[in-house]
């Protein structure tokens, strides 16, 4: 069905172009970026920062499809825009308006938390825009999960130092998904040589180890998630290997946010980050992630 600009998309057509499956991966980083600033989750920030970041998601997800439109008709003919289900003007209109109305929650909670909202949203923007064949990519989409984390500080401690290097590690695995989901194929062990940089979080959330046997378990899961992922583009073993350790890995941002709650001791909220990672993959199930 052929729709209007300005016609409010369907529900299905929303859901889709939000990709809001991986919502709780966005979820879990507030929580640690929350709890590494300030140790805490009792505030009212926090619910605000849900949302804001939320906004900033499903808006980025729907700048994406308006911007790789033109590729998607020849490459992904099945898309909402390409398939017309819903106008790329409307897509447009929707996607600015929520990143505009998540940098104004944010700076409900702060000045360092509005300008880091404006930087997400720059950033996001940056990469829908100019992603295909840049070879930074990766890196700026790294970012903008990275500033998730220093959002969520700076709305929680008004500082976003004490979350930088964990920010940093985030961006580097959120980086080797990036790089994955670009892999068509792999014809040679050589080509997986950048997922690398999913080893990073794991080295900074190593000290959870010695935290007890919870927060061990935790970060053997997000081991064995990468593991298991890496395996599945290494190998291919399975018909649509590529997609699957893709989502594999999104759903495994939880398990990022887990492991370096756990790393520091915070137990409780590491078991809470754990749980995005069910969720992320029961919800790709039904509304597709990549």
């Amino acid at each position: 069905m052929h729709v209007t600009s300005g016609e409010a998309p369907a529900l299905a057509t929303a859901l889709r172009l939000g990709r809001v499956s991986n919502l709780p991966t966005v979820w879990t980083n507030v929580l640690a970026g929350t709890v590494l600033a300030s140790g805490t989750v009792q505030s009212w920030r926090i619910g605000i920062v849900l949302l804001a970041m939320s906004l900033f998601y499903v808006g980025g997800m729907y700048l994406n499809d308006y911007f790789d439109r033109a590729i998607d008709a020849a490459e992904r003919p099945e898309r909402p825009i390409p398939a017309g289900d819903i106008s790329a003007a409307t897509v447009a209109l929707f996607g600015f308006a929520m990143l505009g109305a998540a940098i104004l929650l944010m700076a409900a909670t702060g000045i360092a938390a509005a300008l880091t909202g404006v930087l997400l949203a720059l950033s996001i923007v940056l990469y829908d825009a100019f992603h295909k064949g840049n070879p930074g990519g990766p890196v700026i989409m790294g970012l903008c999960r990275a500033l998730v984390y220093c959002g969520a500080a700076a709305a929680a401690a008004a500082s976003v130092w004490s979350v930088t290097g964990t920010a940093l590690g985030l961006l580097a695995y959120v980086a080797g998904i990036t790089y994955a989901a670009r892999q068509e194929s792999y014809n040679r062990v050589g080509n997986l040589w950048p997922l690398a940089v999913l080893m990073v979080p794991m080295v900074l959330a190593s000290p959870a180890l010695v935290q007890g046997v919870v927060a061990a378990l935790v970060y053997v899961a997000l081991i064995g998630c990468a593991a298991y992922a890496i395996y599945l583009l290494a190998r291919r073993p399975i018909p649509g290997a590529v997609p699957r350790a893709v989502g594999l890995l999104i759903a495994g941002i939880s398990l990022v946010d887990a492991a370096l709650l756990a790393s520091t001791g915070a137990i409780a909220p590491a078991l809470v980050a754990s749980l995005g990672f069910p969720a992320t993959l029961f919800l790709q199930k039904h509304i597709a992630g990549t």
